[in-house]
């Protein structure tokens, strides 16, 4: 499975949260595996597998082991994935795990949380371990199997047993984005090939 850099794991930048009493941060959700889920309304994959995807895996684990967060990651059509079509669109497919809002960024159509963990589209996954650390980075469907034999070996995982991935095994954050594009209904964003030094 790809890997994503084992270091400090980027904060949230979410403008509005739903589904939640509270903003949400990691830092508060240590000692639990985070699933990121990154998906935008008029995404098709999202729609038909990642967020139903989602659904099943906040059904599945209890919240002190597990906690699922949807990142509404707007990066194209920005006019009509507004906040307010947003909590209709939460309604009407019934999520009830919290989502934030990725926070725009002035002069840039990708937002600042998919632009710090170098996602490269909808639907995305970043899934933490209990240490917060990103062990697993994946853009495009993924088989229910493959992530619950991941996901329940995280939560299995203790402090003592979190052993980071090597060195030659990660890639730096992406830096830079630019255009967009849907193939096979998963939404892409097309970068450049720069990398942080």
């Amino acid at each position: 499975m790809p890997n994503i850099p084992n270091t400090a794991t980027p904060a949230l930048q979410i403008s509005q949260w739903f589904n939640t009493n509270a903003p949400l941060s990691l830092e508060t959700l240590r000692g639990r595996v985070v699933v990121l889920h990154a998906f935008q309304m008029l995404c098709p994959a999202c729609v038909a597998h990642g967020i139903p995807q989602a659904m099943r895996i906040h059904q599945f684990f209890t919240r002190d082991n597990l906690v699922v967060l949807g990142l509404h990651t707007v990066f194209e059509h920005h006019t009509a994935m507004t906040p307010t079509a947003l909590q209709a669109f939460l309604h009407e497919y019934r999520v009830v795990f919290p989502v934030g809002v990725d926070l725009p960024v002035a002069g840039s159509s990708v937002p600042a949380t998919m632009q710090a963990y170098g996602l490269r589209g909808t639907p995305s996954l970043v899934v933490l371990d209990r240490m917060g650390v990103a062990r697993f980075s994946h853009f495009g469907t993924i088989d229910d199997l493959q992530l619950g034999a991941l996901l329940g070996t995280l939560v299995c995982e203790t402090g003592a047993d979190h052993q980071p991935p090597p060195s030659d095994q990660r890639e730096p954050y992406a830096e830079s984005f630019a255009t967009s594009t849907c193939d096979d209904g998963q939404c892409a964003v097309k970068r450049s090939t720069q990398h942080p030094t």
